[in-house]
């Protein structure tokens, strides 16, 4: 635990995740809890990974927990391994079950819920961790929560400090906590009065005196998420709705959390975009969310270009764009070999444009734009911030080799505002990124 701690906070000293939708690079995180902690947003997903064993090749396959922190939602830091398999007395060291986790804080002490599949069993328990940072590194108890089978734990600390923990197994369950938090107080109850069809992943919490319970649920082929509503933490809930409709690509699993940072809430799901052949190696995403005036959920769209102010000094994925022109525009990987360097925008004809939302150009001049480009027969693009034109970049012939071209920048304001890039001349322009340049930056 001590070389984990260290290596935990050297991660968290170097490491950082900067992006739009998908939020982390790099490695593959799905069935994301979002908390509010000591003022920023915490992530607690699982850990997808490609198989080392071939029983779980074609499956679902996780051996430790990330946490990750951010307080703009943009640029997300990494804290490093929190828990892994090795760690738990009670797990199966080698069974690569480390499912959909969460996190809730008591007396300042942090109780980490996890899944995972016991020595000499079969199906999952569910255990805890604790630890005094919200980043962990967590230290799990010996034993799991008596009388619990099941995965996706999800804990309610209610206004009177009562807790509930929620969980699939069978259909979705509920019971109250103990005050300490790693035991029950009664007994596991069914959830009823839900639609049929298979159920998952609850996440419960609590607004404006409404009690929520969300979970994923297979409606048609692939999982929705929907909620229901009650007055009370253990129901009778009265179903609601889809808060987001299932995938259009056939991604099969969407796992949820929803939490309000600074006065908007937001749900945070996941989604195969770094993994478009294989949906058991997923990614997190976050859209905003809002309630209409009866306490109701308004669906939620998903988008590239998720939430969060971007700082222009900063290379800007366009590709994760807020809207593009009708024809025209095509979104790659830039190397479908390695997925994780993202993705390029193509401008293929003469008019196509792409707009990229809330861009912090800051309070200082910005002297210039870089970009990196590539066409096979050149081109000239426009910049333009909101409606004024402030570059044109002359991108050369270079085939498939990309260029970081500057070009002069006339700003008259700063401040937050939209970036929108047209083609001006030629057809088939790649665009990787492009960031500003203010004097005190090169």
């Amino acid at each position: 635990m001590k070389s984990r701690l260290f290596i935990a906070c050297l991660l968290a000293a170097t490491a950082a995740a900067q992006a739009q939708n998908p939020i982390i690079s790099g490695q593959f995180t799905a069935d994301p809890t979002a908390r509010v902690f000591e003022g920023k947003v915490y992530l607690y997903p699982s850990h997808d990974i490609p198989s080392p064993i071939e029983r779980l090749k074609e499956w679902f396959c996780m051996a430790d927990y990330h946490v990750f922190s951010s307080d703009n939602l943009t640029d997300w830091t990494d804290h490093g391994v929190a828990l892994s398999q090795e760690d738990v007395p009670w797990g199966d060291p080698n069974s690569y079950s480390m499912w959909a986790p969460d996190c809730v804080c008591k007396d300042g002490n942090y109780y980490f819920f996890f899944p995972a599949s016991p020595q000499g069993g079969k199906g999952f328990n569910i255990g805890v961790a604790t630890s005094d940072k919200p980043y962990g590194p967590f230290k799990p108890l010996d034993k799991p929560i008596e009388g619990v089978n099941g995965i996706d734990p999800c804990v309610l600390l209610d206004k009177d400090g009562q807790g509930y923990l929620y969980w699939s197994g069978r259909g979705l369950n509920v019971a109250r906590l103990k005050d300490n938090l790693t035991e029950l107080a009664s007994a596991p109850q069914p959830i009823a009065n839900l639609p049929e069809g298979f159920k998952e992943g609850p996440f419960a919490f609590e607004r404006n005196g409404k009690y929520y319970l969300t979970f994923p649920w297979v409606q048609d082929k692939t999982e929705t998420l929907a909620y229901a509503m009650s007055d009370h933490p253990m129901g009778p809930f009265d179903f609601k709705g889809i808060i987001m409709k299932q995938s259009p690509t056939g991604c099969w699993t969407n796992h949820h959390s929803l939490v309000e940072y600074k006065g908007q809430w937001y749900l945070f799901y996941h989604h195969n975009d770094y993994s478009p052949e294989f949906d058991k190696n997923r990614s997190v995403r976050i859209d905003s969310l809002s309630f209409r005036p009866d306490g109701t959920i308004r669906e939620v769209i998903p988008t590239l270009r998720g939430v969060g102010i971007t700082d222009a000094r900063k290379p800007i994925q366009i590709d994760r764009y807020s809207s593009i022109s009708p024809e025209g525009v095509s979104i790659a990987f830039v190397n479908p070999a390695r997925k994780f360097d993202g993705w390029k925008v193509t401008l293929q004809s003469q008019g196509a444009e792409v707009t990229y939302n809330g861009v912090d150009f800051g309070q200082t001049a910005v002297k210039a734009v870089k970009v990196k480009a590539c066409s096979p027969e050149g081109g000239t693009l426009n910049i333009y911030v909101g409606k004024e034109k402030v570059a044109e970049v002359e991108v050369p012939a270079s085939g498939q080799t990309w260029q970081t071209l500057t070009a002069p920048v006339k700003l008259k304001r700063t401040g937050i505002g939209n970036l929108r890039v047209t083609l001006k001349r030629g057809k088939k322009v790649e665009i990787d990124w492009m960031r500003f340049i203010t004097p005190s930056h090169h």
